[in-house]
């Protein structure tokens, strides 16, 4: 199965796409805080088919983060888990609600991302990947070449 990833995409650039949601194998949207050299940022993600967690797989949003001040991270998981719900489980810098809202659409993810950089003052940055998606089906979807990172077959 062909994948495709899409990356800095802006969350207004979002609300121009109409893919096939069934096609979206994962996605990630990066917040991050300026001066960007200093890296601190909070990258929130799903995974259709969950995310690895020990030995099993946690299907729900996570999110990651770095350089951001742990008194920060109840807010984090407070807004995420009141927009999502979930269980909260923590591994390392992974924070995972278990069996949260999954949500998939360009306008929803889009929407995230732009409250995020509003609550977090961040600047967001997507990512999008697709699995078994034609070059023709992309195009129609809106989705642009110019943003698009082939990825190489097994």
């Amino acid at each position: 199965m062909a994948r495709s990833r899409y990356w800095k995409i802006t969350s207004d650039e979002m609300d121009n796409f109409a893919y096939d949601e069934n096609k979206l194998l994962n996605w990630e949207i990066k917040c991050i805080r300026e001066p960007e050299v200093e890296a601190h940022f909070i990258g929130v993600f799903m995974y259709r088919n969950g995310t690895a967690y020990d030995y099993e797989s946690v299907k729900g949003i996570c999110y990651y983060y770095n350089n951001i001040d742990r008194e920060e991270l109840p807010l984090i998981t407070s807004f995420l888990k009141g927009k999502f719900n979930g269980k909260e489980m923590t591994k390392g810098e992974r924070i995972f609600l278990k069996d949260s809202k999954e949500i998939y659409s360009g306008k929803d993810i889009g929407d995230l991302a732009k409250e995020m950089e509003t609550k977090f003052n961040t600047k967001a940055i997507i990512s999008l990947e697709f699995e078994d998606y034609t070059t023709d089906q992309q195009k129609e979807a809106g989705l642009p070449e110019a943003k698009l990172l082939p990825i190489p077959g097994k």
